[in-house]
């Protein structure tokens, strides 16, 4: 079997805030096979943030190990984990975090800049199949206040897609959409999922999202408090269909 993509083991996060410590993660251990489609689920306080921070390289643990790819973060520069960053996770945020005044397709090859080895026709051929891959190939040279949320938010796909990353680690990807778009976003992932295999974390707080990925882990007070996998997996495409069509949706 396959290494993790994602393992941790025993993760705890604790911040000093004055003369007290705030223990934002207790002891946090799971780990994300290769192809696995996992919603991280938790409210408000629950350390989800935290966590997430640590998924994503940005921070790392207090105690215990984080693996990505097979490399322990907790031992790493600065540099090292922003390199880390960019080769092996592809971000997808709430709020799209696109540049105004740039084009889907321009949007889309940021993350190649940071690599050198890369030309200027690798990157655009590589963002251009990205775009292919999440159906926006007609929509190459608009800028985001052309499109649609729903179109944002899969241009925010496609950059998160344009490096080959191991992981996709979405942050709320639905949030700011209503249900319609939110439906058409996680069809998408489940796409990406089972047809190419991309190996998904998506974060969110909304139970009717989380029943379209195959596992949920959820957080409460710092620690997993539940790790099942859903039996029922429901089908993002079937739920866009079903919807009424004359709804405000």
């Amino acid at each position: 079997m396959a290494n993790p993509i994602l393992d941790m083991q025993h993760l705890k996060r604790e911040f000093k805030m004055g003369s007290e410590t705030v223990r934002a993660l207790k002891g946090i251990s799971f780990s994300v096979n290769p192809g696995e489609f996992v919603t991280i689920m938790g409210s408000s306080g629950s350390g989800k943030t935290t966590l997430l921070n640590i998924v994503g390289c940005l921070d790392q643990p207090t105690e215990g190990d984080y693996l990505l790819d097979g490399v322990n973060v907790r031992y790493l520069s600065r540099n090292q984990l922003a390199r880390l960053r960019n080769r092996k996770i592809g971000f997808v945020f709430q709020s799209y975090n696109l540049l105004a005044r740039t084009s889907a397709l321009e949007n889309v090859e940021l993350p190649l800049l940071y690599n050198s080895g890369i030309s200027a026709d690798v990157r655009k051929v590589k963002a251009v199949k990205a775009l292919e891959a999440v159906k926006l190939s007609d929509r190459l040279d608009h800028l985001p206040n052309q499109l649609s949320g729903g179109q944002q938010q899969r241009v925010a796909i496609a950059r998160a897609l344009v490096n080959e990353p191991v992981m996709i680690l979405a942050d709320e990807a639905t949030g700011n959409l209503d249900t319609r778009t939110s439906y058409e976003i996680m069809s998408l992932l489940q796409e990406l999922n089972t047809q190419q295999g991309k190996t998904i974390v998506f974060v969110t707080h909304e139970p009717d999202i989380a029943a379209f990925s195959q596992r949920t882990v959820t957080l409460k007070d710092g620690r997993v408090i539940k790790d099942a996998k859903n039996e029922n997996v429901r089908s993002a495409r079937e739920a866009l269909e079903n919807l009424p069509v004359n709804d405000d949706y």
